[in-house]
């Protein structure tokens, strides 16, 4: 796959050819069995960054085909079609962003587990809305659909890369009651990465929230922190940690 393949079928064929045999196949990172999360998935086994660099090559391939892609009952082909995205995001103009933006929100229950969602929901989402009317953030952290809430959270992403840290909060107060286990581990990451960059607001909203927050969201929260500090909020307990010991 050296050069740009402008047909769906060829390039579905070449990517094909690198599949891992259907015996070798492990989703192992996925919950793939009757009723869980992932149920609906069907995985090629191709690694990830292979498929980045085949996005690079075809990142020019029209958007109907790229769309045909993110239709695909494949994760793989799913994912590549949101990096093919990303690549024409980040090149492009404001009109061609604003595009991409709408096609994913257009087609965004395409976006369906964990890793299609946190390889793009920053990238696209919260590049989009940086300088925006964050609105549509607060309607997908209320939403049925578990993907959708954490795209919320994961797009906050870029916010944080910016030291803004803001909407890392509001989202994450919005879904400390969130019964889902892939919801508490992305709140707890964005709430890490948020305290890589500042440690205050992380320690004021463990200090708020610790004695409510799910365990697996706490865990990830407090993982940067040094051991004496992360005992006192696994042991529920809220008095102020001094920032001067933690660092």
């Amino acid at each position: 796959m050296n050069n740009t393949i402008n047909n769906l079928e060829p390039l579905r064929a070449a990517l094909h050819k690198e599949a891992v045999p259907l015996a070798e196949r492990k989703a192992i990172f996925f919950k793939t069995q009757p009723g869980e999360y992932a149920a609906h998935d069907q995985f090629l086994g191709i690694a990830t960054p292979r498929l980045r660099e085949i996005a690079k090559i075809n990142h020019s391939l029209p958007n109907e085909t790229v769309l045909e892609l993110l239709h695909s009952p494949y994760n793989e082909e799913r994912l590549l079609a949101l990096f093919i995205f990303i690549e024409r995001y980040q090149k492009g103009d404001a009109a061609c962003k604003l595009q991409i933006y709408k096609l994913y929100q257009q087609h965004i229950k395409q976006i369906n587990n964990w890793n299609l969602v946190d390889a793009s929901a920053h990238l696209i989402v919260g590049a989009e809305l940086y300088q925006k009317d964050k609105q549509y953030l607060l309607e997908l952290a209320v939403s049925d659909l578990l993907w959708e809430r954490r795209i919320a959270i994961v797009a906050t992403w870029y916010f944080i890369r910016q030291n803004e840290f803001d909407w890392t909060i509001k989202i994450a107060e919005l879904l400390l009651k969130d019964k889902q286990d892939l919801i508490h581990k992305a709140v707890g990451w964005m709430l890490r990465e948020m305290g890589k960059r500042d440690i205050t607001p992380l320690l004021t909203f463990l200090d708020t929230h610790a004695h409510t927050m799910p365990r697996t969201m706490l865990r990830y929260a407090i993982e940067k922190l040094n051991a004496q500090s992360r005992a006192l909020y696994l042991a529920k307990k809220v008095e102020r940690v001094d920032i001067k010991k933690y660092k």
